[in-house]
Parts: C-alpha cells; structure tokens; sequence
C-alpha cells in the first residue's frame, strides 16, 4: 500500500495492522486489527501530524519517501504521547535532525518520560497557531481525551481536524475512508472503541464538542489516528459521539453471566424468554467464553444489564471479574440492572453484583433473584417473570 492524498497536498503515511488482536495490554480486543495513522502536509514547511507504532516506522518513513525526503521534515506534531501514536519520533529525528516537535506541555513532560529525547520542543496551547506557509494549523487542548496531554490539530484552509484518538475506531482495511467500508462494522466498531476508552469522560466528551462549536470550526473531514477517515458525512461520528455521551440508548437487556453446574445458565435463560415476552430485545452472553470488550460496546447503546453467578467461597465466580473491574472503570450511565444466581449451602454471588452495579453508578430496579442449588420448574418460571418484570422497567 502507497500513500494517499486525502486532500491536495496533505497525505496519509500510516500503517496498518492487520495481526494485532488486543489493544492496551489485553484490555480491549481488536477483532478487526487496527492502524495507527500519520499525516504528512506538504506546504513550505513540510509537517508530520502524529507518528506510527514504532514496530511499523518503516512503513511510515516508506510513504513519507514516496512524497519527500523525511530529511526535509520541518515540523512534527504530536497530538498524544501514548506510544502507539509517538514511538517512531525518535527515528524519524534520526532523518530530520532539525525537525521542531509541537505539543502540549504535559505531551513534552510524557515524551520526555518514555523516550529521554533532549529534543527542540515548542509548547502549545488551544488557540495557538503555526505557519506551514499556504495554510495555518490551530491547537486546541483536549485534556483526557483520552490522556492528560492530548490535543487537536486543525487546518482552517483545508476545514481539517485530526484529533488523534478521538472519532477513531479499530478497523485494519485496504481502504482508507468511512464511505468505502461496510458502515455496520464501521459503526460498531467505533461504539466499541467509545465504550472502551472514552465512556468514562463522556461528560468531558460533551464539553469538547460543544466548545469546538462555539469556536465555529467548519468540518469538511476528520482524520483520527484509528481507522478509517471521515470524509463523506464527518458529522455522523459527531453525532453518534453526542449521543453517546448523554446516555442515549434503545431498549434492549444484555444478560452477562457465569456458571458452575448449569444452574445459573438455566436461570439466565428463562429469565431471557421473559424479557423476550415482553417484546424487548435480548443477548445472553456467558463469560469467559464471550468477548468483554465486545460486550460494553454492546452494553454503551442498551438500556438494561442483568448479571448472573454461582456463589464460590461467599462471592463471585472469578471469571466475572475483569468484567466487575471495568464495569466499575468505566462507569457506564442511565442503565437500569439487576442481578440473580444460584448457591448451594451458603450464598453471596448476588450481594457482591448488586454492590457493583451500584458502585458503578447502574440503577439496580428489583431485588436479587437467588434459587438454591438447580431451579425446579416453579423456580425457572419465576426466572421468567423476574424477566418480564425487569423488561417492563425498561
């Protein structure tokens, strides 16, 4: 793959991953693979926006030859610190040597950190501009979105934004924009990405936009350091981010659980007919042989979330538990839940859920369903009901 010119003289130069399957550590999953994206404007001053994964910085340097000798870069500029984004600096300094970096302050405090680079470092912040020559690219601080240092780099000439990690989703594709691709898998995977690292700073999420239209910045494409690149219609993951953001969400119950002997499967699946009953959508998914990433992305537009376990030593079944420690990391908002479980000679499992559920900020509507050991047929119509009754809550 060459590079490609998303605006006249303004380029893609990034890589794509098609293997990569795990992303921050083994946090979040990348069915789709990924690319990490970096953008080289040509003008008289020639500009990096943003660096690749250093693994891939020969795909990157590649591209860049393919328009300029990398000796005549003149700017960098690096929207996030995060190694994912950064990592190939240090090489492309090795062939530009004189190349000034552009960041935040707390982008050089973090570069400085992980690379030790003694590097010429002009801090900016939001409204300060630089000159390329033709055009003018603007800052605008985005403090946690989704770190600390991050920020915005927008061209007015061009009516481009290249807001680093935000608006971008995990998609390996041979093609580069948002109208080429399958716009279901698009937008799934940008749920995913928003239920996986931005759900928690959603309320910040919403005051970024906003400021970004009361500064009457026009939008004619947005290039993330993810994905694919919003071209056609920019303001669809605009939208879809706002509402996002305000909880919006339809009405639909996801029944995550864990079981021992099959008591609680058969509790979660008739509670899952009562639901049904009720004619409101419904997904079972048993961990850990479901995806838990797959899963909140799922959960970010779904009103209802009932849990399930067995009890072990007096709590949980220990496969639930990344999933209780992101649930309370990523504080999913205005969804309703319950919780329900079978035990033996002494129960638990349902107190620690429903204290969990509260501890990330979910509305619990209905007191825990516990069965002793396997459900008879009264039991499990009961699971039924208690589906049916959850449902209407919705």
């Amino acid at each position: 793959m060459t590079k490609v010119e998303i605006m006249k003289d303004i380029y893609w130069v990034g890589a794509v991953d098609w293997n990569a399957r795990h992303f921050h550590g083994y946090t979040y999953t990348t069915h789709r693979g990924t690319t990490y994206n970096s953008y080289l404007i040509m003008d008289e001053k020639s500009t990096l926006v943003d660096t690749v994964y250093a693994p891939f910085a020969g795909e990157m340097i590649g591209r860049i030859r393919e328009v300029v000798d990398p000796s005549r870069i003149e700017y960098i500029i690096a929207n996030h610190v995060e190694p994912d984004h950064s990592s190939s600096i240090a090489e492309i300094l090795k062939l530009a040597p004189n190349a000034k970096l552009y960041g935040t302050a707390r982008c050089k405090q973090g570069l400085q950190k992980y690379y030790n680079g003694n590097w010429d470092f002009t801090v900016v912040k939001t409204g300060d501009e630089i000159s390329l020559g033709r055009r003018k690219l603007r800052f605008i601080e985005a403090p946690m979105l989704h770190w600390p240092d991050s920020m915005f780099t927008y061209s007015e000439s061009d009516e481009l934004l290249m807001p680093n990690d935000a608006f971008g989703q995990h998609i390996a594709s041979s093609f580069r924009y948002e109208d080429e691709v399958n716009e279901f898998e698009l937008m799934e995977e940008a749920a995913k990405y928003y239920a996986n690292i931005l759900l928690p700073l959603s309320g910040l999420v919403t005051k970024k936009i906003e400021e970004i239209v009361k500064m009457g910045l026009k939008i004619r494409m947005i290039a993330p350091s993810h994905g694919v690149i919003w071209r056609k219609d920019p303001m669809k993951i605009v939208n879809a981010y706002m509402s996002w953001a305000k909880a919006e969400s339809k009405k639909k119950v996801l029944i995550v659980y864990d079981t021992m002997w099959l008591s609680t499967e058969k509790m979660a699946k008739a509670i899952l007919e009562g639901i049904r009953g009720e004619g409101v959508e419904a997904k079972l998914y048993r961990l850990p042989d479901s995806d838990e990433s797959d899963i909140f992305g799922e959960l970010l537009v779904s009103k209802g979330l009932l849990l399930g376990s067995s009890t072990i030593n007096n709590g949980v079944l220990p496969t639930l538990g990344a999933f209780l420690v992101d649930a309370k990391g990523l504080k999913p908002k205005g969804k309703v839940a319950a919780v329900f479980g079978s035990y033996g000679w002494a129960g638990g499992a349902t107190k620690v859920l429903e204290d969990t559920l509260k501890e990330a900020g979910m509305e619990v509507v209905m007191p825990p369903l516990t069965i002793n050991w396997a459900p008879t047929a009264e039991e499990l119509q009961k699971c039924s009901e208690f589906g049916r009754d959850f449902a209407r809550k919705l």
